[in-house]
């Protein structure tokens, strides 16, 4: 790693340092990169050299994110190279490798962290084994497609604490999660008991299953074996990706699996909830597990029952697809930014402010709304925004630190740089994001025992009463992978 100045200067010891005394001496030099390999640890006055696993779609966007907070990127990898042109373009120096384990393997000394920006189906596979490497440790969300590789990277996670994970659900580091949770403890809506979270994303092909059963040619620039990864292999259908992979059972985990980090995260951190204690999945339309199972449905409800931290119990009613059609809507709704179907229209985008997804928060003395990200676009029913709110002096006293920078969007790539360096621990690392995933992964597996209320075993990690549920929470992996 290159350092940023030649000038030896003295540290105070923190959690990450790894300091030594010189010669006996008081002072603290920063240790030489040879000394501190595989530890973990990274001195601040270093750069923080990321290597890129998947350098398209949305990865690209966490390349330049990471490289605007002050990393260093040594090398990128993705095995579709029709999606990475944009990254290559602009790294033609950057070594390029189709196959993340030889990127791994030639780059080892010289990687400090990982990013993983690849579907949901490897997410767990490459995090542990960066992991198990050493590296510093940045997934896309959700964390796992399954509720079992989630222990999974959270035990190996657990077994190096010097190593820094962080959840992509940016939303977290955001100044309007933290207003949103300062509202809440503040009693500005009293005692709040349930929320209802609505997302319009249709993550289905059930209409087009059939053409599954065609013959289709892989595209040179794709190797389809490696996509594929750890997953049971298919033949090629050119409606798996890009993108729409989100759509199928085998390497997705729907609109509920995708959506949920960002817009359950308020009120997980808020509320300190962990696995519910029950799950309902009420599917809208002909979707059946049987005959549809490959992909998901065209809208859910699902229900979840929960425990907050203050032991008072809390409904999480979510909405998905062709089910927003029935979220209801607080009587405190102004009726001009009321939303109709269909809700990602442009007519609802310039009605609701571009707010096409979020959430109702009933409490017994109002409702607070807040939209896709960090608790974004939040307001207390019917008109009070957190501007209308700072300028009648009503805003709580701020109790929860800021994340730095000049935009939201920065404001995660330099909560991890930093906490690599040695700073202060991320807010969403496995360990919060991971309990977070694993309740959206039990709604995903409810929707395989339709209609059903599903009671959770605590103590077992598993469903009380539905084999099939339970069935979704283990996927099948190919050994070797």
């Amino acid at each position: 790693m290159k350092k940023e100045n030649n000038c030896c200067r003295a540290l105070v010891s923190n959690r990450r340092g790894f300091l030594k005394a010189a010669g006996g001496a008081s002072a603290f030099m920063v240790l030489p990169r040879r000394l501190i390999a595989g530890s973990g640890a990274t001195p601040p006055s270093e750069t923080v050299n990321v290597a890129a696993i998947g350098a398209g779609g949305r990865a690209s966007a966490d390349i330049d994110g990471l490289e605007h907070a002050g990393a260093r990127i040594v090398a990128l990898c993705d095995v579709d190279t029709r999606r990475c042109q944009h990254q290559r373009g602009k790294r033609p120096n950057t070594p390029f490798y189709t196959f993340y384990r030889e990127m791994l393997d030639k780059h080892d000394k010289g990687i400090d962290a990982v990013l993983v920006g690849v579907p949901d189906h490897w997410h767990a596979t490459m995090a542990i084994e960066c992991l198990k490497r050493g590296k510093h440790v940045q997934c896309e969300k959700p964390l796992a497609q399954s509720f079992h590789e989630m222990d999974a990277m959270l035990a190996e996670a657990k077994k190096h604490p010097r190593l820094v994970t962080q959840a992509m659900n940016q939303g977290h580091a955001y100044d309007t999660i933290r207003d949103f949770r300062e509202w809440v403890e503040a009693g500005l809506i009293g005692e709040v008991t349930e929320a209802h979270i609505w997302c319009p994303a249709r993550y289905s092909f059930m209409d087009e299953l059939g053409d599954m059963k065609k013959k289709w040619e892989v595209p040179k620039e794709l190797n389809w074996e490696q996509w594929q990864g750890p997953v049971p292999h298919r033949p090629y259908f050119p409606k798996f990706l890009p993108g729409a992979w989100r759509f199928w059972t085998m390497y997705g985990t729907n609109t509920l699996g995708d959506w949920s980090c960002h817009l359950m995260d308020p009120l997980f951190w808020t509320f300190g909830l962990g696995l519910p204690k029950t799950v309902k999945a009420e599917v809208v339309g002909s979707w059946t597990p049987e005959r549809h199972g490959l992909t998901f449905p065209k809208g859910v409800k699902t229900t979840f029952e929960y425990v907050k931290r203050d032991g008072k119990p809390f409904r999480l009613v979510w909405f998905d697809g062709d089910a927003c059609k029935d979220v209801p809507v607080p009587p405190s709704y102004r009726d001009d930014m009321k939303f109709y179907p269909p809700h990602n229209s442009k007519e609802a985008r310039e009605r609701r402010d571009n707010m096409t997804n979020g959430a109702f928060v009933y409490g017994t003395r109002g409702v607070i709304e807040y939209g896709h990200h960090g608790a974004n676009y939040l307001r207390m029913l019917p008109d009070t925004t957190l501007a209308k709110l700072r300028a009648d002096g009503g805003c709580p006293k701020q109790k929860y630190p800021r994340v730095p920078g000049k935009s939201p969007d920065a404001k995660p790539y330099n909560e991890f740089i930093a906490a690599v360096k040695g700073g202060k621990p991320v807010g969403s690392d496995f360990a919060y994001a991971g309990a977070m995933t694993q309740c959206s992964l039990t709604g995903v597996a409810a929707l395989f025992d339709p209609g059903k209320l599903l009671t959770w075993d605590a103590k077992a990690r598993r469903f009380a009463n539905s084999s099939a549920a339970n069935a979704r929470l283990h996927l099948p992996r190919l050994a070797g992978w």
